[in-house]
């Protein structure tokens, strides 16, 4: 059990969960994964080599050179994240400053208490659960002296919102106008506040005691940027073991089945997680992991920033807009009046006028404002700028609760994320190291893998429906140099993702191939990713038209299977049995992994441990 666990309120079902305790690999756990994901990438190159050069059916070359493409490619993105997961490094916790010179390079004149600005931005979420966070935020306990200022931040220009901040003694800041979102909401309270460091947390998040005891120590050095901290979502649904669940509807008999069924496969839960919310193998292992390349990026609410950092960076960006956009016009001018030159009072002339059109604007003004705003950060070579992932929970959040709001959510993470690599590629940006690039590469690579999965989803279907291979045999050759790699890299992940559940994170990653195509076909064509609030209120109903592309998969893959077989019952060529057994459990896989979300769109909540939080609540405040 974390000693980080949320306080115990009354009349909430969900305060029995407690956060995932951090995965403390000692060294002879990493150094043995290390090897093990040394081993996996040199027998993966062995593989491709012999798939390269050996293997291809060039009577089948559009089938079986695209396959293979598309297998280095997703090795590509294994390498990459191997070197991602390769070290648990991280910085030492530091306990927590007492006054503010603690924090800084060079003292101040006159030393003080830390002031701390905490933001609740909102926009559409019901008051009452904005106001469970600001009472929890007021509950946040620190051992010396601070100047604790909690403010909220509404775009939706409530009244009620203005009351609940009234009710709670806190401030409340909104405007006249929605521009840049979230990052225009956080710059108009940065132009309106001056705490030393900044919180940022969402409508729903709700601090533990120890928040700030945990993470300001990090900023005893001076150039730590920000620390992120892990978003625990403590509304997902534990489910309902197997046993209790048939019992329930088959009596005694049900019973005594599912206490076979578990005795041999382990506990099972049925609607256990049904959206794959857990964040934990993000948060834990792919966030953390990055501390050692000073490449942790943040993920928004949860984080803690330097206000000196965020403000001088925005500082150097709008000065680099400025000058950018006066050469260009510059340039523009010159070319109409043939001179070589302007006179200077021109070019402050021009430069003045540019510095009235280009907005400043501490956060990014963008979908993605806490990414982008990270890497702006990371390129300051100059001052040298840090982030930390801090690996403890120190607060609670409500997830998605139906497929159309997880949808909502992981199209704008998609979307965002490919629109920064499309606009402003952070592997082309100045200042940015090899390893913070090879970091930033591995995440932006990741959302590219709709190009490669679908081959991967439809490569046994047509092998199943005509015959033909995408290799030149199933020979025990083709075993000998696919079996080592695929159990190797079976080992290395769950040695080295010990502690979490690494098949349902893979089945989800090729599960949502869908919406992560329509989002890179969005960027490619040029559209806006919009910014759209994450509902935190579970909208009634099934979603089957949101998976309709996952069941079509599903439907052809079992019509193949029975067409397949069929076949190779009547010896039909090119149906041997080594190609039927490979593509079988290829197939079956594949239909497993597109089941997570079409379960999902079909789930709904089965008992009080499945409501949703956001439910259990309303009832509750009733």
């Amino acid at each position: 059990m974390s000693e980080h666990q949320p306080p115990r309120q009354n009349g909430t079902r969900f305060d029995r969960q407690v956060p995932w305790p951090h995965a403390n690999h000692g060294p002879l756990h990493v150094a043995i994964w290390q090897f093990l994901g040394t081993s996996s990438l040199v027998f993966g190159l062995w593989y491709l080599w012999w798939r390269w050069t050996v293997s291809i059916n060039w009577d089948a070359a559009w089938f079986s050179v695209t396959l293979v493409v598309a297998e280095t490619t997703a090795f590509f993105g294994l390498v990459l994240f191997t070197v991602n997961l390769w070290s648990p490094k991280s910085p030492k916790r530091v306990p927590p400053p007492k006054l503010i010179s603690q924090t800084l390079i060079e003292p101040p004149e006159q030393d003080r208490p830390i002031v701390v600005d905490i933001f609740f931005a909102t926009y559409n979420e019901d008051p009452e659960l904005v106001r469970l966070g600001l009472q929890d935020a007021r509950n946040i306990q620190y051992p010396h002296k601070l100047d604790l200022r909690i403010h909220v931040l509404d775009d939706g220009r409530r009244p009620a919102m203005a009351a609940v901040a009234a009710d709670e003694n806190v401030n409340y800041i909104t405007r006249n106008n929605n521009i840049g979102y979230k990052a225009g909401n956080l710059r108009n309270a940065m132009d309106l506040t001056s705490g030393d460091f900044v919180v940022i947390l969402d409508a729903d998040t709700r601090p533990f005691p120890d928040f700030l005891s945990q993470t300001l120590g990090y900023f005893t050095d001076p150039k730590v940027a920000w620390v992120q901290t892990p978003q625990w979502f403590w509304d997902i649904p534990p489910g309902v073991p197997l046993e209790a669940s048939l019992q329930r509807r088959l009596g005694r008999f049900g019973g005594w089945i599912g206490r076979r069924v578990e005795n041999v496969l382990g506990p099972v839960r049925l609607g256990e997680d049904p959206f794959g919310n857990d964040p934990q193998m993000f948060y834990d292992f792919v966030q953390h992991r990055r501390n050692w390349a000073n490449a942790s990026f943040c993920c928004g609410a949860g984080s803690i920033h330097r206000r000196e950092a965020i403000m001088e960076v925005a500082i150097r960006s709008w000065t680099g807009e400025i000058e950018a956009m006066s050469a260009r016009e510059d340039k523009r001018v010159m070319s109409m009046t043939g001179e070589t030159s302007l006179f200077e009072s021109v070019r402050q002339t021009s430069r003045l006028s540019r510095a009235r059109e280009i907005e400043f604007t501490p956060f990014k003004l963008h979908v993605s404002e806490d990414l982008y705003t990270s890497i702006v950060l990371h390129s300051d070579r100059e001052r040298g700028w840090k982030s930390v992932m801090h690996p403890d929970v120190v607060s609670r959040m409500i997830s998605p609760t139906d497929l159309l709001s997880w949808t909502i959510q992981r199209y704008k993470y998609a979307g965002g994320t490919l629109d920064i690599l499309r606009n402003d590629n952070p592997l082309f940006r100045r200042g940015l190291t090899l390893p913070q690039k090879l970091m930033y590469g591995a995440t932006f690579y990741s959302y590219l893998s709709p190009l490669w999965n679908i081959i991967f989803l439809i490569a046994p279907i047509i092998f199943l429906f005509s015959g033909i291979a995408p290799v030149a045999t199933y020979s025990l050759d083709f075993f000998l140099h696919i079996i080592p790699f695929l159990l190797l890299n079976e080992f290395s992940q769950m040695v080295g993702l010990w502690g979490t559940p690494v098949m349902k994170g893979r089945r989800w990653y090729l599960a949502m191939f869908p919406l992560t195509l329509s989002a890179l076909w969005a960027v490619v064509q040029g559209k806006r990713i919009s910014f759209t609030v994450t509902p935190k209120d579970r909208a009634s109903g099934r979603y089957l038209k949101l998976v309709r592309w996952q069941i079509f998969i599903v439907v052809l893959n079992l019509v193949a299977l029975i067409y397949g077989w069929g076949l190779y019952t009547q010896q039909v060529s090119g149906y041997t049995l080594g190609a039927m057994i490979v593509n079988t459990f290829w197939s079956l896989n594949n239909m497993m992994s597109l089941g997570v979300i079409i379960r999902a769109a079909l789930w709904s909540p089965d008992s009080e441990f499945d409501v949703p939080v956001m439910e259990t609540y309303q009832h509750d405040a009733k």
